[in-house]
């Protein structure tokens, strides 16, 4: 949801932008530079369905790329849509700029810092996306065969062998509500870069912080290791809470709902601690000072049967690695 709230909101900008500063523009407009200096134009109405196409292709494009490479390449539709959108979006606000208040596009202004500005901010959108996709394309996973038994769930574990156990969730709703006020922020950054407004940085700010909360707030990723439990926020895992083994009591799985918990995201009632994206399953874990902390992630048994193998040995698993998919 949040990637088609970003695609629409791409979309939206990129044929705005130039119908918006309409009565400050000439027709044609300067749309290529050649070295410093505009060599090229295209009408009006054709500079801002133009990108639009180019966007829509790409579109497609994320969308097949996610579908059949995204196990071999987690991540690889996001950066083509991050960093395609920073550069469309970007270079349609540097021509909306050089083209601003001029008689004929034969004068526009020329191409300079714009054009280094546009390809560092692609260059840091897509390794951000990459970074964020790669965190999203790790799959649950597990370590030995479990072994049930009575009471909370358990592992046998045997000495020698290393284990690790991840798994995550997201709540689509508020990955699209980030997409949208971050939209927002972004749009009034290129509104005031294109010259038709002057920028309030309060407003945008007002805007990019929100989003910047919520979408840590959005999904969610839990690891089990021979370290023990590390919880992670939003699509980077950070900020994150760590536990040892030494820091808890037991683990176990179990079903809670918003209700229960208090509300959506991170609450804190008489339940202890629960990170709310999703009702359901949840790992619960109870700590040395007596609080638990719950966080709602699928495969939620496996998480707290590893844990309370590595609490019941004192986490000290040493030799080979013996970590398997579940």
């Amino acid at each position: 949801m949040g990637a088609a709230a970003w695609s629409l909101g791409v979309l939206a900008l990129l044929i705005a932008l130039p119908l918006a500063a309409r009565h400050r523009l000439p027709d044609p407009l300067a749309t290529h530079w050649g070295g410093r200096d505009p060599d090229g134009s295209m009408s009006l109405t054709w500079a801002a369905l133009f990108p639009a196409l180019v966007w829509l292709v790409l579109v497609l494009v994320a969308a097949l790329l996610q579908r059949y490479c995204a196990e071999r390449t987690p991540g690889c539709g996001a950066v083509a849509l991050a960093a395609g959108g920073v550069l469309l979006t970007g270079a349609q606000t540097a021509v909306v700029h050089a083209n601003l208040d001029r008689a004929r596009w034969q004068d526009a202004a020329p191409m300079g810092i714009e054009v280094v500005l546009v390809l560092a901010a692609t260059a840091v959108a897509g390794v951000l996306a990459w970074l964020a996709g790669r965190g999203a394309g790790r799959a649950p996973g597990g370590g030995p065969e479990e072994r049930p038994t009575a009471g909370a769930p358990a592992l046998d574990v045997p000495e020698g062998e290393r284990f690790v156990w991840l798994s995550r969730a997201v709540n689509p709703w508020l990955q699209l509500l980030a997409a949208v006020l971050g939209l927002v922020a972004v749009a009034g950054v290129l509104v005031a870069a294109s010259g038709l407004t002057g920028l309030d940085w309060s407003v945008a700010l007002s805007f990019a912080l929100p989003a910047l909360a919520v979408l840590a707030c959005s999904s969610v990723q839990a690891r089990v290791t021979a370290r023990g439990l590390t919880v992670g926020f939003g699509p980077f895992g950070r900020p994150a809470r760590r536990w040892s083994p030494e820091e808890l009591v037991s683990a176990r799985a179990e079903v809670r709902t918003a209700a229960q918990a208090g509300g959506w995201g991170y609450r804190i009632n008489r339940l202890g601690t629960t990170v709310m994206l999703r009702g359901g399953e949840c790992l619960v874990v109870r700590t040395r000072r007596g609080t638990d902390f719950a966080v709602t992630v699928d495969d939620a048994e496996r998480g707290a049967a590893l844990l309370n193998a590595l609490i019941a040995r004192g986490g000290q698993p040493t030799g080979r690695a013996a970590d398997r998919p579940s």
